[in-house]
């Protein structure tokens, strides 16, 4: 099947043409007939299976010309980077359609998007965060929506947006289609599709735990911290191979101080990614990354979802992923558009439970690799690593300082004080046995009669 046999508007065929695609992906040819029908539907696919052609597509042939200041679709996603990506992805099929599009997140001047809002607008990319924010002060109108989609609903829930969601699901015209995408179907997930969908259909291309099959999996048992530096530096020594790796890291911290070792090593060839980074930082990061000026990228899992870069040689996993999905949406950044893909894995024996999660959820063991000979093996461990003394209870070593003292105890000396009503009262009782009051003039003419 062809893009021609899903009955495209000639615009978008023309997109399509300049974008060199002719072939729809599993995923896309299903969701096609089923968003046209105005049904409800919940997509289950995995990473780099082009989902998110698969709801523009169908959504941009029936958006009709529309002079209103209200959006009518409106597509929410988890992350700043991918309402950039989504964006340039509306912009490039709607080159030969007048569509009014924009993105709107946190992190920028939200003055300057409700200034854009105002101008009137046909789709509307947001993170739930900020849209939450323009909507409930009233300087976005949702009342127009006709068409919701919510893409990688797992990572949002998993980010907190909860609250967000569920408030902007209610202000949301109750008469419109639902439109889900996400790679792991949890207990959260279900939750939100059981309250506000209505009998949607479920469409499973690639359901989570099932690696692509063009992805070469391998990995390497390594002990510590700095031995995975080394490891790295040797990988990456062979430019030719590795010419464009995304590295990932399992927080910040790590993060930095991986980059901090990388970067001296290959001087302006290495880049870094988190949220800790500012938003101009981070699109930088990706763009340098993407146009291949930088062939490193160091991110963290939060980016997992929000990088959609081609061509992306290495998938280096730097550690172990606690949470097994997290490992099948990294790998998923390399061997998209059915390309080869390379995912190497390091990992350490605090890893192992880990380990065993990932390969019982792909139900596959992955390939171990031996150590390269060349590689030195570190004694040198992070604070993380280093072993901590855990005394055996001891009563005698714990002080009582913390300890909660009785509910009722006895009064310090200075709050036994006692209020005496100043020191003229006190003279004016010495003198007249009794202190003088404003209501009894006559008490001391009474008193000497």
């Amino acid at each position: 099947m062809t893009f021609q046999d899903l009955n495209l508007t000639t615009p978008l065929i023309n997109a399509l043409e300049d974008l060199g695609l002719s072939t729809p992906t599993p995923i896309q040819e299903q969701s096609f007939p089923v968003i046209l029908s105005g049904r409800d539907m919940v997509g289950i696919a995995q990473t780099g299976t082009g989902k998110t052609l698969a709801y523009l597509l169908p959504l941009l042939k029936t958006l009709k010309y529309s002079e209103q200041k209200n959006p009518r679709i409106l597509i929410m996603v988890p992350t700043r980077e991918l309402v950039v990506q989504v964006v340039e992805e509306l912009e490039k099929l709607t080159t030969y359609i007048n569509a009014r599009i924009l993105g709107i997140y946190g992190g920028t001047n939200i003055n300057t998007q409700k200034q854009l809002v105002a101008q009137g607008l046909d789709v509307l990319v947001a993170t739930p965060g900020r849209l939450y924010d323009l909507a409930i002060n009233r300087d976005l109108q949702l009342k127009s929506i006709q068409k919701l989609v919510i893409d990688e609903v797992d990572v949002m829930l998993d980010l907190g947006f909860r609250f967000q969601l569920n408030n902007i699901l209610e202000l949301l015209p109750a008469n419109r289609q639902n439109i889900m995408f996400s790679a792991t179907m949890t207990v959260e997930v279900e939750r939100v599709i059981a309250e506000y969908f209505r009998n949607p259909e479920t469409i499973s291309v690639a359901a989570s735990g099932t690696p692509l099959e063009n992805i070469h999996q391998q990995m390497f048992e390594v002990p510590n911290f700095y031995t995975k530096v080394n490891l790295l530096q040797h990988l990456l020594k062979d430019k030719e191979t590795f010419h464009k790796v995304l590295v990932f890291a399992g927080n910040k911290r790590i993060a930095d101080r991986l980059f901090n070792q990388l970067d001296p090593l290959f001087p302006e060839e290495c880049t870094i990614i988190h949220s800790n980074k500012t938003q101009n930082y981070r699109l930088r990061s990706i763009r340098q990354f993407g146009d291949g000026f930088c062939r490193i990228l160091v991110a963290t899992d939060v980016m997992a979802r929000g990088l959609d870069i081609e061509q992306v040689s290495h998938v280096i996993n730097f550690d172990t992923p606690a949470y097994p999905e997290n490992y099948m949406h990294r790998i998923g950044r390399t061997g998209r558009a059915e390309r080869e893909g390379q995912s190497i894995l390091f990992t350490t024996s605090s890893e192992t439970e880990a380990l065993e999660k990932i390969e019982s959820l792909m139900n596959r063991k992955i390939e171990v690799s031996p150590l390269p000979e060349a590689v030195e093996i570190s004694s040198e461990l992070i604070p993380e690593e280093q072993p901590k003394d855990q005394e055996i209870y001891n009563p005698l070593s714990h002080t009582d300082e913390d300890k909660p003292g009785p509910a009722f105890h006895e009064k310090s000396e200075k709050n036994k004080k006692v209020n005496l009503g100043g020191s003229y009262r006190r003279e004016i009782k010495k003198k007249y046995k009794k202190p003088k009051t404003r209501g009894d003039k006559n008490y001391n003419r009474k008193k000497k009669k």
